[in-house]
Order: C-alpha cells, then sequence, then structure tokens
C-alpha cells in the first residue's frame, strides 16, 4: 500500500491543506477493481444521467488556494482612490471596452477566446468546497455533498485505461465525492502514485499477467465461499484494473518527456497546465489543478508580480493549445479562488478576505466568449449588476458537459438530493 499525501498548504487560519490518497486502499479498504465495481453499480436508487447536449467534453477545474484578489486581474478600478486601486494598472485587451491587469499581457493578446465573470458572489471560507461542489464548507460538514469532478467521475464511467476524474493537487475537502461514495474520489498522480501507474521492478507484463491468473484463482475460491453471490462477475471488474495499470495511458499522458522541447519549455514552471492538456487529450473527463499562494494579508503585490505572470503564461498557453488541437469548444477551463480580497489596501500593503464579490475566468467549451460578465461597484466593493453565486457557474459548466444539475442521488440516508440547489445558468456564457 502506498500513501499519498498532497502539496501542503497553509492560510491564516492556521488549518493544514493536506491532500492523501491511499493507492492500493484508497481510503477504506479498496483495491483498484473495488472501485471500479463500486463506480459501475453506484448508490442504489441514482437518477441515470440525461443524454448528453452539450458542447463540452471535460472540465479543467483551476483553484487558486488563499483567495485571489480581484482587484488586481480581473476588475481594476483605475478611477478608485489610491487605497482601493492600489499598485497595479489596466491594460486593454483584444476585445474592446474589456481591460485586465497588466500582469496579463498574453491573455490580453487572446481575450476573444476568454471571458471572465466579475460579479460572483461568495462566502468567507479557506476551502475550495463552494467553488468544487457549489455549497460551503459548513453545509458539507453534514450534507457531504459532491465535488463536480465526483459527479463526473459518477456519470463517466471513463474507459478502462483512463479514470474520469484526475486531481493534481491532491484530495483535499473540494474534491471529495460526499455521499456519492470513495469510489468518485479523484485518481491523483503526485508523488508516489506515478510509481504505482508502472509495473514493479522486475516484473514484467508476462509475469503480471500470471499475477492476474493467481488471484483469478483466490476469486473463484471466494466465489465458492460467498453464499451471497455478491462476487458474480468480479472478473470484469478486476479485468479493467490491470487494464489501467498495464495499458499506460494516463502514465504516458503524466511522462511530459513525450513533448518535444519547445513545448516544454513554453510551460516551464507552470508544467501542471501542460499535465491537464495531456491528461483531457487522453480522455480524462474532469482534472483540477492548483497555483500559488493567494492569501495576501501583507505584500499583496510583491506577491502578485511574481505569481501572476505564471498564471498568465499557463492559462495562455493552455487555451491556445487546445484551439490549435481543435479542442478549444471540447474543454471548459474555469479558474477562481474561494472569495476575493478586500478592495481597500491594509497597512501591510495587502488585502484581506472579501466574500461579497470575486471574479471567475471561464474559456472554451463552446461558451460565448471575448466578454466581461457583471461589474462591480466603482470600489470593487460588491456586484453591481449580474449577481451569480458559485453554484450557478457548476450549474452552467454541468449543462455544458450534457449534466442535468437538477438530478438527483440518494445521500446516506437514502434522500434523494440535487447536484445543485441552485441552478440557474449564467445566461451571458451560453
Amino acid at each position: 500500500m502506498f500513501t499519498l499525501w498532497g502539496a501542503r498548504q497553509n492560510f491564516c487560519d492556521g488549518v493544514s491543506r493536506r491532500g492523501f490518497l491511499q493507492i492500493g486502499a484508497f481510503g477504506a479498504g479498496l483495491t483498484l477493481a473495488d472501485m471500479l465495481r463500486a463506480k459501475t453499480f453506484g448508490a442504489a436508487g441514482a437518477r441515470q444521467a440525461p443524454a448528453s447536449t452539450g458542447k463540452a467534453k471535460a472540465a479543467i477545474l483551476i483553484y487558486l488556494p488563499g483567495g485571489p484578489s480581484h482587484m488586481d486581474m480581473y476588475d481594476l478600478k483605475p478611477d478608485a482612490p489610491a487605497e482601493f486601486r492600489g499598485e497595479f494598472k489596466p491594460i486593454d485587451t483584444n476585445v474592446p471596452g474589456v481591460q485586465i491587469s497588466e500582469h496579463f499581457p498574453m491573455q490580453a493578446k487572446m481575450w476573444d477566446k476568454l471571458a471572465v465573470v466579475r460579479s460572483v458572489v461568495s462566502v468567507d471560507e479557506h476551502s475550495d468546497s463552494l467553488v468544487m461542489t457549489g455549497y460551503s464548507q459548513r453545509d458539507n460538514k453534514t450534507a457531504a455533498h459532491p465535488s463536480f469532478g465526483s459527479v463526473v467521475s459518477k456519470l463517466r464511467s471513463g474507459t478502462d485505461s483512463v479514470p474520469p476524474f484526475v486531481s493534481l493537487r491532491g484530495a483535499t475537502t473540494g474534491t471529495e465525492p460526499g455521499f456519492l461514495g470513495v469510489a468518485h474520489r479523484p485518481f491523483t498522480p503526485s508523488g508516489q502514485a506515478f510509481a504505482n501507474l508502472k509495473l514493479s521492478q522486475g516484473v514484467a507484463e508476462d509475469r503480471f499477467g500470471e499475477r492476474k491468473e493467481l488471484l483469478e484463482s483466490f476469486d473463484d475460491v471466494r466465489r465458492d465461499i460467498d453464499a451471497t453471490g455478491t462476487l458474480s462477475g468480479m472478473d470484469a471488474f478486476t479485468q479493467r484494473a490491470f487494464d489501467m495499470v498495464i495499458s499506460g495511458t494516463v502514465r504516458k499522458a503524466l511522462d511530459l518527456k513525450n513533448e518535444d522541447a519547445a513545448t516544454r519549455e513554453r510551460y516551464k514552471g507552470v508544467e501542471q497546465f501542460l499535465t491537464a492538456r495531456r491528461l483531457v487529450e487522453a480522455g480524462v473527463g474532469c482534472v483540477t489543478l492548483s497555483i500559488g499562494g493567494w492569501d495576501t494579508h501583507g505584500q499583496n503585490f510583491q506577491t502578485l508580480k511574481k505569481q501572476l505572470p505564471q498564471v498568465d503564461r499557463g492559462l495562455a498557453n493552455l487555451i491556445k493549445d487546445l484551439h490549435d488541437r481543435g479542442m478549444g469548444d471540447d474543454v471548459v477551463t474555469l479558474m477562481w479562488g474561494e472569495f476575493g480580497r478586500t478592495p481597500k489596501v491594509n497597512n501591510n500593503a495587502g488585502r484581506d478576505h472579501w466574500s461579497p464579490v470575486m471574479s471567475a475566468f471561464v474559456a472554451g467549451g463552446g461558451f460565448k466568449m471575448g466578454q466581461a460578465i457583471g461589474a462591480s461597484t466603482a470600489r470593487g466593493e460588491r456586484p453591481k449588476d449580474r449577481p451569480y453565486k458559485p453554484a450557478h457557474l457548476l450549474a452552467t459548466v454541468y449543462r455544458q458537459l450534457g449534466i442535468d444539475p437538477g438530478m438527483t442521488f440518494p445521500n446516506g440516508s437514502g434522500r434523494p438530493m440535487y447536484v445543485l440547489d441552485e441552478r440557474d445558468p449564467v445566461v451571458e456564457l451560453l
């Protein structure tokens, strides 16, 4: 058994953001075959997915942990007093009337392929729960709603060789499957998980096949002992488990050496964006990643001068590559944090938590691009118009993937629960 720990992330509340995934036991005594079996049978009474009517086939969800400053990225206020507008200046994009941060020059040149929602209302929680599930962490402590990727996992079982949900940032509160069950946790290929995808040292494919036959013989004995018939059909699931390892599809997608040197150089320092592109190309339905730390109570502008250019390069290369490969409409990319930052700069040259309004970046998926949706007030304090909640954006992405956010699944008590309670779409994107 391997135990995999995600990247540690400390915020001002002192809580350690440490994800984990137990390879081989998956945190609940389940083998990979057990996970696949649970994924197929699912929870009794689940309403089936409707026929896909959306344009998109996959989603890349980018989380900026700590709460990025909307005032210094996509919602600058050059006419506000100095203590509000901060140090950064806006620049024009290639879409008339839309300006973004001077530290986003690459995005500015391709804004006709991008969009932002500047009027998203959040809650004051240091957690990815709200932007990954549509429900606050407080709600999920009791309701345990599933993450976006887990819903995709439930409804799109993927192929034998490709998992439907991959988290490049470890297993966190917001990536949990909730009442959908552990079968729909994300596959987390960081750390030792990459080694887990390989055949053990000295084990060739023929010996791997011999081990499979040995396990099947054990399964025959277990079936003879089991009088309930619950192990019927286990061969198919075990075969899928072996196929996932031996096919090497995900292993190849994770190995960036398969890209040419020029491409690797373009993504240098932001390799997760390249990995995400390769995973959706391989058939993964949902990939989530994170970059940087955005809890900038102090020295906000110094931190952002380093981090914003990285985000700019990662996003611009990702979106350009998707379009160049004919996947511009196939993949929707959504980027945001848990809340914005205070419009007024504090005494430490920082900005504090600000949940009344934040911005969300959107690209691809067949959505209407080249726009800035909604507006905040003159000092960036709250929505001026078109207020949306994170659930509304998630509902919009679900629909574009052909998933009805109004469908229900039974929770642990058998009660039918909607994927999202608030399901109105962001109509400007459609």
